[in-house]
């Protein structure tokens, strides 16, 4: 897939392939089989029960017979990159250095392509070892505009995909993520601001701010993602590839009136709710 002899570097080979570095470098993590096997169902049971916290993912997890204690739950949920999802008073502060930006679009309605972007990072279970998935999604049309994959949770793909997606689309007026560290750092708030977007953040654990990357997260997950046993990151990143190419061009969408991602970004705009 990559060549270190050729004359180009690792890092622009990795552009023209689509793909983190870190991805080249890629090794299966060192976790047992065990840790596997749970870290997949707990990812199941978050797309079933985000508001399950590692309290309750015990219990849930107990009446199936796996043992794992609460502790080591909560490290494998921190590990993967989730928490419980639900309103609670925003007592955490930011990253030293990272600001936190206020929530804009609540009441806002969103009615054509390109107003509102929206971003997130979500675990992606292997058959040996797990990667994840970033992408950036126009909360109007719900078309993925562009991704990544990573192996770590660090914010060089986050900023990699946010600019494939200006160079491919232009800039929207706002784009909304979580608080996540990624979307708090100082490379992604510069290229945010470098393009001129306004910055909107979720409420920390309020999963109706982003409810549409949410939405996507699950579908992507029970149509794709485990029906496979990815061997490598190039397998999973080609099957991806084949199933988000559906997804923007094949895949209807009851709440887009039967129209495709790609045929709502680029059809005449419609209106729909207000943001939450």
């Amino acid at each position: 897939m990559t060549d270190r002899a050729h004359r180009l570097s690792l890092t622009r080979q990795a552009e023209l392939l689509g793909i983190s570095r870190g991805s080249l470098y890629y090794a299966p993590r060192p976790a047992s089989e065990d840790d596997l096997r749970l870290m997949r169902r707990i990812d199941e049971l978050h797309m079933d029960y985000p508001f399950a916290g590692s309290r309750m993912m015990k219990g849930l997890l107990r009446q199936e017979g796996f043992t794992a204690g609460r502790l080591h739950v909560a490290t494998l949920m921190k590990q993967m990159g989730i928490e419980a999802l639900y309103r609670r008073p925003n007592t955490s502060k930011p990253a030293p250095g990272h600001k936190v930006y206020p929530y804009l679009l609540r009441k806002l309605a969103v009615t054509r392509p390109n107003q509102v972007w929206a971003m997130d990072i979500t675990y992606v279970p292997m058959a040996r070892g797990f990667v994840y998935l970033v992408a950036v999604v126009d909360w109007f049309s719900r078309k993925v505009l562009s991704w990544r994959l990573s192996v770590t949770l660090e914010t060089g793909p986050c900023v990699e995909a946010l600019n494939e997606a200006l160079a491919r689309h232009g800039a929207p007026e706002i784009m909304n993520t979580d608080q996540g560290s990624q979307f708090t750092s100082i490379d992604f708030i510069t290229a945010l601001k470098g393009a001129g977007i306004r910055i909107s953040m979720d409420g920390k654990g309020a999963w109706r701010d982003n409810v549409f990357v949410e939405r996507l997260w699950r579908t992507i997950k029970y149509e794709e993602v485990y029906l496979r046993a990815y061997d490598s990151v190039s397998a999973a990143r080609e099957s991806l590839g084949r199933y988000l190419a559906f997804y923007n061009t094949r895949r209807p969408h009851s709440s887009l009136d039967g129209q495709t991602p790609d045929q709502a970004y680029l059809n005449t705009p419609r209106p729909i709710p207000v943001a939450a």
